[in-house]
């Protein structure tokens, strides 16, 4: 059985960030059903291509595993539809701008008045509450708001946008809040309102330095430099755009990688002789990793250096990842069929459970309104004509 089977998602949220969230609980085996609206898509079921994929890649990844139906909420029905939907779930997701569900008659206050113990988890950009929390905002705002953008770069750079890693990193925090909030309700039987800012998660990424900056200390863009290790960084190799990553800690480390390099010379030399004067001095020692790497094959080395103990791997393309045999065997790279019959690699869940064999994905990216039979006939009671009748109405819409 999956960890969260049992578990039903009433799904508002829109974009990545907090669908994310409700695709990860999904893959953990909770029933999620997207709550859309023909009169105002999710703009990433509009098709765009990302990473040379036509078509709504990033819809395709986020709301795979996901029931879908359609609901005006712009009627007073279909919030007393969305409210039926809530009163039989035990989440509710939603990541507007704050205030929004609260306007439309589905706060968090009107929703546990149809069901008590209801779990809503509100992502938005600063909050539900504070000076700031009007704002609205997306991944890259994200980012640079919370400081993490202003970390990410070369230190003679600007800051580097930070786009969907941070929608992501966003969903999974708030899917860990959703489940802690769930074991709150177990233990006490009382429902929460869980309450995430994702300026707040990206602050949280960087907690580090803003103790360093607290201390007095200046704190800087690394690039792709360590704090203490040396050599540590990207190498281009002999084949464009195929790139070695490579970080020395111990002394082993070091004479394995002169061993391999042929450089056993550079061990004798003073300024490299200890980790701090080779992190002192990490600029010319990268030139000469840099020079050796550049004449050799990216995956060829990185299987020497790793067989040698060395912390090394060519940087992997997506392409790499949904084809390795590793990844697959493991069923973190899986095959989805969707409607139609084609088959396309989906990333699976990132965790396995033991006594848990059931696959994580059970169908593939849903029809705008694919299973409204199954949520309001067989869910919400709802006849034959019941549901044609709000259907000609635009309830159902």
């Amino acid at each position: 059985m999956r960890p969260l089977e049992g578990i039903r998602i009433a799904d508002f949220t829109v974009h990545a960030a907090g669908p994310f969230c409700t695709h990860m609980l999904s893959l953990l085996g909770a029933e999620c059903i997207k709550v859309e609206t023909a009169l105002r898509p999710d703009i990433f079921r509009k098709p765009h291509t990302v990473y040379g994929r036509a078509g709504a890649a990033t819809f395709d990844q986020v709301a795979s595993n996901k029931l879908s139906i359609r609901l005006n909420l712009k009627k007073a029905e279909g919030i007393d539809l969305a409210k039926r939907l809530v009163a039989v779930s035990d989440v509710a997701a939603e990541s507007f701008r704050a205030g929004v569900m609260a306007r439309l008659g589905l706060g968090y206050e009107a929703l546990a008045a149809v069901k008590a113990d209801i779990v809503m988890v509100s992502i938005s950009s600063s909050g539900q509450s504070g000076p700031d929390s009007h704002f609205a905002g997306y991944a890259p705002l994200f980012g640079a708001w919370g400081g993490l953008g202003y970390m990410t770069g070369y230190p003679d750079g600007p800051p580097v946008e930070m786009r969907h890693v941070m929608d992501h990193t966003v969903g999974m925090n708030a899917a860990a809040a959703t489940v802690a909030a769930l074991h709150q309700r177990r233990r006490t039987g009382k429902g929460a309102h869980v309450d995430v800012a994702a300026r707040e998660v990206a602050s949280a990424v960087i907690g580090d330095t803003m103790m360093t900056a607290a201390t007095g200390h200046l704190v800087e863009r690394l690039g792709n430099d360590d704090h203490c290790r040396a050599p540590h960084g990207v190498f281009a190799t002999d084949t464009p755009d195929r790139w070695l990553t490579l970080s020395v800690r111990e002394e082993r480390e070091w004479h394995a990688l002169l061993s391999t390099m042929g450089r056993e010379d550079l061990a004798r030399a003073p300024q490299f002789a200890t980790a701090a004067d080779r992190h002192a001095n990490r600029e010319a020692l990268g030139a000469i990793v840099a020079d050796w790497a550049s004449r050799q094959n990216a995956d060829r080395i990185a299987a020497e250096l790793q067989a040698a103990g060395v912390s090394a791997h060519v940087s992997w393309s997506t392409e790499d990842i949904a084809a390795d045999a590793h990844m697959r065997s493991r069923g973190a790279i899986v095959d989805v069929t969707e409607r139609g019959g084609a088959v396309r690699a989906a990333i699976g869940r990132p965790a396995r459970f033991s006594g848990c064999d059931e696959p994580a994905f059970e169908r593939g990216t849903p029809e705008l309104g694919e299973h409204e039979d199954y949520v309001f006939g067989s869910l919400l009671g709802l006849g034959r004509a019941a549901i044609d009748d709000l259907v000609d109405r635009q309830i159902i819409h």
